[in-house]
């Protein structure tokens, strides 16, 4: 089995990106929430350690979402009809990405909450 590229290998992971962002929601919630971040944190002019924890976080909950979205298709294909074990694992994924998304709220009120409170 010939293996492709790394060029094409990088081109298939934007392809599923994409695809990522056009079909789900939640992706779609998490950039917004993403770019909310970003103009705020340069409106609050954050530290550099700040940055870099949003950034860690931003690839956190936006990977977690990705798995979730590809556990999701593959139980889909699996088992296209309802079933307890099948709802199990897609709920699990989805447990996941929320503890992500979560914490990563959580670590933001410590990083903005003091910058707003000393803006006021």
């Amino acid at each position: 089995m010939k293996s492709d590229s790394l060029i094409s290998s990088f081109g298939y992971a934007i392809e599923g990106i994409k695809k990522a962002f056009k079909t789900e929601r939640n992706l779609k919630i998490h950039a917004l929430a993403m770019i909310l971040v970003v103009i705020l944190g340069f409106i609050l002019k954050l530290a550099i350690w700040e940055w870099v924890t949003c950034i860690i976080l931003f690839a956190l909950v936006i990977g977690a979402e990705l798995f979730n979205t590809s556990i999701e298709e593959v139980v889909n294909i699996l088992s296209p009809e309802i079933r307890v074990h099948a709802k199990y694992a897609k709920d699990i994924a989805a447990g996941a990405v929320l503890v992500f998304a979560v914490s990563s709220a959580v670590v933001g009120v410590i990083i903005f909450l003091p910058k707003i409170i000393n803006l006021l």
